[in-house]
């Protein structure tokens, strides 16, 4: 099962404002390494090579006011448009996936380390589904994915826009292996998350 030779490689999958990363930060307390892809990215937009890359791309109106790359602005002109999406993706998405080598490389060594679990956006897009031991996918209503999202400061439109540009949510669901419900409260979905887990480990 294990591919790395080393630690499962557990790949979390479900629509925006889900709980993915809810259910990542669970895997990391019963002692997983999770492997956050939105934060690589943001690390490499402050990269002096990358900002040059986005700016000659999208522009100088992509800057704020102290010349940094602004993903708010940014993210409101990639995701208007496929092919500047698909354009900023060329620029990132090397970059993110090599990192993300390298951290798994880096986990699979350590030895405290039980599991490694990839929280990234576009896995399947990716193509890195198949690099994945065990898939999990959080499951959640559109309308608490959306109350949620609002509170991140996104309309539903934006929800939806994204979402577009990512495969459909029953794909998903039909890739993973086990499936999180995460429409009621947190105990709740602690307690799956522990279930799942301690299967993954028991068949490792």
């Amino acid at each position: 099962m294990d591919r790395t030779g080393k630690k499962p490689i557990i790949g979390i999958l479900g629509g925006i404002a889900s709980g993915k990363t809810t259910v990542a930060r669970e895997f990391a307390r019963l002692g997983c390494k999770v492997i956050d892809a939105d934060a690589i990215a943001h690390e490499l937009l402050d990269d002096e090579t990358v900002r040059e890359k986005v700016v000659a791309s999208f522009g100088q109106e992509v800057l704020d006011a102290a010349g940094k790359i602004d993903r708010k602005k940014l993210a409101g002109i990639v995701f208007a448009d496929a092919d500047k999406l698909s354009l900023l993706t060329e620029i990132l998405h090397p970059l993110v996936l090599q990192r993300t080598e390298a951290m798994i490389e880096l986990y699979g060594r350590e030895d405290h380390i039980k599991a490694i679990v990839l929280d990234m956006p576009l896995l399947v897009e990716a193509g890195w589904a198949e690099r994945c031991d065990r898939l999990i996918y959080v499951n959640c209503s559109q309308k608490m994915r959306v109350d949620r999202a609002k509170k991140a400061g996104f309309h539903k439109k934006q929800v939806k826009i994204r979402e577009n540009f990512q495969i459909s949510l029953d794909n998903k669901a039909g890739l993973a292996d086990n499936t999180i419900e995460n429409n009621s409260d947190f105990s709740a979905l602690v307690r799956q998350v522990a279930d799942i887990f301690s299967e993954i480990m028991d068949n490792g």
